[in-house]
């Protein structure tokens, strides 16, 4: 058996591992929490009568130990036995004994036991062992481990333990099971809480305060959830309602940890933020010269990298009774990044550990002529006191007489700017006791047993303060921001740091904001960051001139992307080769250090880094136009997948049909999770690449690339990079006189807005659509743009506006044999139709839609969900609420798997709207907190104030009435800003449910 607790398949599963003849009972398993159940293996065992599961709870529950007969009836009958109890209690083991396995119910004094072989053939023992390694868990400090075992051990739960078991003893030992699981929800809700995650809690804690209205623990935490999201008056009104119930219920006061909270609240305590101060990092060991270079004075930060390079220094250093090893310990990173800053820097802090002496070389590797093994050899056994006439004239006898030399002494070698492995072989020490620390810009992967460091740039906390001891306190605390503007202009990057600090400190005269505006420029950024012999762009030369020719293009090339990063699949397009082949390319690229593996399969520039790349290839690749041909088929790949994305999402949509052609193919995906993991993964390359497309060759082709990934913009993950793009777009291609273009973008441009909550620049956005592509007789726009604007409509009130621009709509649809849009229009058209009271021609409009999206064969498509959504409104105001439940749920579930938040968060809200009509307010309070967790920073204002609104009429229901005025009062005030009729039912709200 497994060392740690296992949690057996218990309510639906196959027998337990193991190997080895099987002990009596070892195939059974028992389930308490919950109805009494047994199984052998797979196979359920008939349990019999209420009595006799009431026998066999009451054995399972004393983990082994014997119970006697007076026992067993008092916990079956209490005080009301039969006059034959003794007989039926015999009967009913007797019947337990055959169904069990031999051996397993025993009799013994008269009495029963039964003998388990393993603790996790019952439930509750599992629960219990979870439980305990959760404890350990939480007091070694692993929260996240805590609360997976505590999420374990409620699972085990399934539904009201002993559920229908008769008797005494069972409603004791069911109070007692239920209380241990509120305990259990309690810890893990609180471990939550202790790892931020307060607004994912809000929901779960509304129910169960609703469930557990007097549990003041979970009032506590509930309080604690709603302040940590920012919701102070709510998290004070929990307080108000806990106190009026409290009184009302018990006559009581809240308990005192309850009212400190309140204090605590009110006066915005700092300790109740969720994240205290990381600790102080230990100081540096004191700094004592040798062979090695001076460190530098203003050495900063970088405390993570110390230690962990301490650390492989003080294995060789070792004095334990092993003895020490040999340590090679490798530093890579970009040019300027700090690789011997670092080394110095441990090194000296190591010197005392290796009083034989330290030697130190700069091996030239990232110049024309890098040292040679031979003469640094030469130089070392020189300095290890060897005469120069004993110095042998062959390499290899120099290495060996080297290594002999460090025999049985305590030696550090710092090798600085090492070219390749190749290089450093020769120069290692050989012994016990001695180490090596090497520096370079190529990953050293065939340096054997070496350990691996890669150097990345400076923290924004590190970066400032470097720039701060350089350029002064006062100056820097001055102008704080433009401080940061230059450290982020700097990338981070230590050297271009130390250049732009000095070149500050020695102009009295310049402001700091002087300087952020000089760096502010990316065209200008490189020439800016040099002073004296130090240069930012002299670093990159060296390692750009040490590539190959297809090493250089790619790194030209590949720099003139804008995005974040870069797929694989994608720079293949860029440069025009297979993936085989570019992977290769780039892996050798990160092995120079001149780009870096985001992730596998994904590349990224350091900021600097690619401003040089982009120098490189204005000079060389500009000019024969082989530039933009690497932008455009970068532009055609990702059309061409999003396409394909598009197609599984919405099968039968005729946009498809008239995006402009691209040259590039894309990549082709086997099922819908795989696009999406796609499209969501590639969000800021699609955008970024859209954004770029300038040329009037590829503007129509950059504004089909945001139509068909409108679902990023939809989803909330990327609409403010997807408005940045359409907006650049639109003044593109008004510019270069667009009309295609320009609609196309216009009308995505409305869609996002809308998703936005901005419904008036959203349909400023489809009218302007309408007017450049109407003429031009654009199908997409002449559709999208008026279904748009009836939206718009819709929500703002405007019915018989709303029902113009869907007749509009339906006809542009019908023209362009457009099935799915018909579809949309019709769903929409149900909507107006239930918002001015004719609900049968609204329950009618939506299912016609809904026949029209079922007749794709997937039965999942996106707008299929669509309809249900609209289906479902239409249901519930019907009246037919248990229809309504069961379609908005099936939508839920389309929304969840296609990641759209918007809908995923609204569907959630008209399920609590049908969770209301059903006169369940404690189920409509929690879909609506859902709700809004999921629409946080999507949908807009009007739209939380819906779900406000609701979200308070649940609340009132359940009691909690001070929570809801602080809702309603919420939503009334987003209302009268927006000037919506809503506000006039709000204030009725209000008004019939007095302040308490």
């Amino acid at each position: 058996m497994d060392g740690g607790p296992r949690v057996p398949e218990q309510r639906r599963s196959g027998a337990p591992e193991g190997a080895g003849p099987a002990a009596p009972g070892s195939g059974l398993r028992f389930q308490v929490l919950g109805p009494v159940h047994a199984w052998r293996g797979a196979e359920p065992l008939a349990a019999g009568s209420p009595q006799q599961r009431a026998l066999l709870a009451a054995l399972l529950l004393r983990e082994g130990r014997t119970a006697t007969a007076s026992e067993l009836i008092d916990a079956l009958w209490g005080g009301e036995s039969p006059s034959q109890a003794l007989a039926a209690l015999r009967t009913y083991a007797s019947r337990l004994r055959k169904v069990l396995d031999p051996g397993v119910l025993a009799s013994d004094s008269g009495g029963y036991a039964i003998r388990l072989p393993r603790r996790d053939a019952l439930d509750l023992a599992v629960a219990e062992e979870l439980w305990a390694d959760a404890e350990k868990a939480r007091h070694s400090g692993d929260l996240g481990q805590a609360r997976a075992l505590l999420r374990k051990a409620l699972g085990l739960w399934d539904g009201e333990p002993l559920a229908g078991v008769p008797g005494p003893y069972a409603e004791t030992q069911r109070a007692r099971l239920e209380e241990w699981r509120l305990q259990l929800l309690e810890a893990r809700l609180d471990m939550d809480l202790e790892q931020g995650c307060h607004a994912e809690s809000v929901s779960e804690l509304t129910a169960l305060t609703a469930a557990h209205p007097l549990r003041e623990r979970l009032r506590e935490l509930l309080m604690l959830a709603l302040y940590r999201s920012g919701r102070q008056a709510e998290a004070l009104a929990v307080y108000a309602d806990t106190r009026r119930l409290l009184a009302d219920e018990l006559g009581v006061d809240p308990r005192p940890g309850l009212s400190e909270l309140q204090q605590r609240i009110l006066r915005a305590d700092p300790g109740l933020a969720e994240s205290a101060a990381p600790p102080a990092e230990p100081a540096a060991a004191p700094v004592r010269p040798a062979q090695l270079p001076a460190t530098v004075p203003d050495f900063t930060g970088r405390a993570g990298f110390v230690r962990e390079l301490s650390a492989a220094l003080s294995a060789a250093s070792s004095e334990s009774g092993a003895g020490g090893v040999m340590a090679v310990s490798a530093v890579a990173g970009i040019g300027g990044v700090g690789k011997t800053t670092l080394a110095v820097h441990v090194a000296h802090a190591a010197r005392a550990a290796f009083p034989d002496g330290q030697l130190y070389v700069d091996l030239q590797g990232t110049g024309p002529h890098a040292a040679e093994p031979e003469a640094v050899l030469g130089s070392f056994l020189r300095a290890l006191g060897t005469a120069d006439s004993a110095i042998p004239d062959s390499p290899d006898e120099r290495a060996a007489l080297y290594r002999s030399a460090l025999d049985g002494r305590r030696v550090l070698v710092l090798l600085d700017n090492a070219r390749d492995a190749a290089q450093v072989r020769p120069l290692l020490p050989g012994t016990e006791g001695c180490a090596a620390l090497i520096t370079g810009r190529v990953r050293m992967v065939d340096l054997a047993g070496a350990h691996l460091v890669d150097l990345d740039v400076m923290s924004p906390e590190e970066a400032l303060q470097l720039f701060t001891r350089i350029v002064g306190e006062e100056r820097v605390a001055a102008e704080r921001k433009a401080a940061l503007d230059v450290v982020a202009a700097c990338g981070f990057l230590p050297l271009a740091i130390r250049i732009a600090a000095s070149r500050l400190a020695a102009r009295r005269t310049w402001t700091v904001s002087v300087l952020a505006a000089k760096l502010a420029d990316e065209r200008r950024r490189l020439d800016e960051l040099q002073a004296g012999d130090l240069a930012v762009k002299a670093t990159f030369e060296l390692g750009y001139g040490q590539l190959e020719p297809a090493q250089a293009r790619a790194f030209r090339l590949l720099g003139l992307a804008d995005g974040p990063d870069i797929s694989l699949a994608a720079a293949a397009a860029v440069l025009d080769l297979t993936v085989e082949d570019t992977e290769e390319i780039l892996e050798s690229l990160v092995d120079t250090s001149l780009i870096e593996s985001a992730a596998p399969g994904r590349y990224r520039y350091h900021d600097l880094v690619r401003l040089y790349a982009r120098a490189c290839a204005e000079r060389d690749e500009l000019r024969t136009g082989h530039a933009e041909s690497a932008m455009s088929r970068l532009l055609d790949f990702y059309l061409a997948t999003a396409a394909g994305v598009y197609a599984i999402e919405r099968p039968g949509e005729r946009v498809l049909d008239h995006l402009a052609p691209g040259s590039y193919p894309g990549l082709r995906f086997d099922d819908r999770a795989q696009a999406l993991d796609w499209l969501f993964s590639e969000a800021n390359g699609i955008l970024a690449t859209a954004q770029q497309a300038t040329s009037p060759g590829m503007l129509r082709r950059a504004a089909d690339l945001l139509v068909v990934s409108a679902d990023l913009g939809e989803s909330g993950i990327s609409s403010r990079q997807c408005v940045q793009a359409l907006r650049s777009l639109i003044e593109s291609a008004g510019a270069a006189g667009d009309a295609w273009a320009e609609g196309r973008a216009r009308v995505t441009l409305s869609h996002i807005l809308e998703v936005s909550g901005q419904f008036d620049e959203s349909d400023a956005e489809a009218e302007r659509a309408l007017r450049v592509g109407t003429p031009i007789d654009d199908p997409i726009v002449c559709s999208h743009a008026p279904n748009q604007r009836a939206i718009i409509a819709l929500y703002t009130g405007r019915h018989r506006e709303a029902e113009e621009h869907l007749t509009r709509a339906l006809h542009a649809f019908q023209k362009d044999g457009n099935k799915p849009g018909e579809a949309s229009v019709l769903c929409n058209l149900s909507r107006v139709h239930l918002a001015t009271g004719r609900n049968r021609s609204a329950v009618a409009l939506a299912r016609e839609g809904l026949t029209i999206y079922e007749g794709d064969t997937s039965g999942r498509a996106l707008r299929l969900a669509n309809a249900k959504y609209a289906l479902g409104l239409a249901l519930t105001q019907a009246g037919d609420i248990a229809q309504a439940l069961a379609t908005l749920t099936e939508a839920l579930r389309v929304f969840q798997d296609a990641r759209q938040r918007l809908w995923h968060g609204m569907t959630l809200y008209r399920l609590a709207e049908v969770h209301l009509a059903d006169s369940n307010p404690a189920q409509a309070a929690a879909h609506a907190e859902q709700a809004l967790s999921v629409l946080h920073g999507i949908g807009g204002d009007w739209r939380r104030a819906n779900v406000l609104t609701t979200l308070g009429s649940g609340l009132h229901g359940i009691g909690q009435t001070g929570r809801a005025r602080v809702c309603w009062r919420e939503a009334l005030s987003i209302f009268d800003e927006r000037g919506g009729a809503e506000a006039d039912e709000v204030r009725r709200l209000l008004s019939a449910v007095p302040a308490g």
